[in-house]
């Protein structure tokens, strides 16, 4: 007889698949950030990719989690190519004891193209937030002056009286 208390031994969900780790999502959210593979992620967190899935689906925050990992991931991944092809891969050459070094230049291009906009969106959050500081700035120099000129506009009324 199957062993009903452990989750994933023997347990079962409703629909008759066993049932996910109580603690699943983290490992997957972890493993996702990492590697960016849905499967791989559900086979490190003990769950079949379909409940990650439909968790996704239901769960608003759990979405909003996958899409950040998946950012992550997609990060490490870039920073890894870069790499790659700034150092260029050793490869074999025929006949040679040793490999030669090789660069992809047109891939690197390619992701240079999608990381300058990639950095021009960041840029413009930034300047954005600059924008918001300088206007504040700006708004409290200009009632700074206001106030001088009331506080100036009553003490020539007074001293007029």
């Amino acid at each position: 007889m199957a062993d009903k208390t452990q989750p994933g031994r023997g347990a079962r969900s409703r629909a008759g698949q066993p049932a996910a780790p109580k603690d699943w999502r983290k490992t997957f959210l972890d493993e996702l950030a990492a590697t960016s593979n849905v499967a791989a992620s559900a086979r490190k967190a003990g769950i079949a990719p379909s409940t990650a899935y439909e968790a996704r689906r239901q769960d608003p925050e759990f979405y909003r989690n996958w899409q950040e990992a998946l950012c992550e991931g997609y990060d490490h991944l870039e920073m890894h190519l870069l790499q790659r092809l700034r150092e260029g891969e050793v490869k074999p050459a025929a006949g040679a004891r040793r490999g030669t070094r090789v660069f992809d230049n047109g891939t690197a291009f390619r992701l240079l193209t999608i990381h300058r906009e990639t950095a021009a969106r960041q840029r413009a959050i930034l300047e954005n937030r600059n924008a918001d500081a300088i206007l504040e700035g700006i708004n409290a120099k200009l009632d700074r002056m206001r106030e001088r000129a009331l506080k100036l506009a009553k003490r020539q009324a007074d001293d007029a009286d």
